[in-house]
């Protein structure tokens, strides 16, 4: 019997920093770094940064929902993002840069629905949760060098990680776990 994979699709800041926590995980097929949510095809990096496309830096993940869940995926997510911040991330600003959960069907809006209720309802965070919940669209391949890029530049990975205050603000939420 052939597997059964699904997409999960998440906005939350710099793509750079959202792959590697999803990729090391069991039942993740693959974590590709990329655009969606805007007007234009095949946007480039540069216009997307642009902030004229109306995208946002997203990653797009393959899964194995009997390995990985959508639920576990989602709690993963929030726990890599300032989910209130709704200007974008840590020192990453404008739209390309905030965070959204672009749901591939009505069970994921639902499922992501509920995790950002119970999150806002948690007192974990004293502002109001600011990530959307939006429906998928084109989803398009951020250019090679971007793809990977913590296995590829690990070094000028580390250092933004921690450079843009997100290396902290996971600790300081989340604890040493979640870095």
């Amino acid at each position: 019997m052939e597997k059964q994979y699904e997409k999960a699709t998440f906005a939350g800041g710099c793509f750079w920093c959202m792959v590697k926590p999803f990729d090391q995980q069991p039942g993740i097929i693959s974590v590709v770094s990329g655009y969606t949510g805007g007007h234009k095809e095949n946007p480039t990096y540069k216009e997307v940064c642009s902030e004229t496309t109306g995208h946002y830096e997203a990653v797009q993940i393959t899964y194995d929902p009997s390995l990985f869940p959508y639920e576990k995926l989602l709690e993963l997510y929030w726990q890599q993002i300032d989910p209130t911040d709704p200007g974008g991330q840590f020192f990453d600003r404008g739209l390309s840069y905030q965070t959204a959960i672009f749901y591939h069907n009505e069970e994921q809006k639902k499922l992501a629905e509920e995790s950002k209720k119970a999150l806002g309802e948690s007192g974990k965070f004293n502002k109001p949760i600011a990530t959307k919940i939006i429906p998928a669209t084109a989803f398009y391949d951020a250019e090679e060098y971007h793809q990977d890029y913590y296995k590829k530049n690990s070094l000028h990975y580390n250092a933004y990680h921690v450079g843009s205050g997100r290396a902290a603000f996971i600790k300081n939420n989340w604890g040493d776990k979640h870095e």
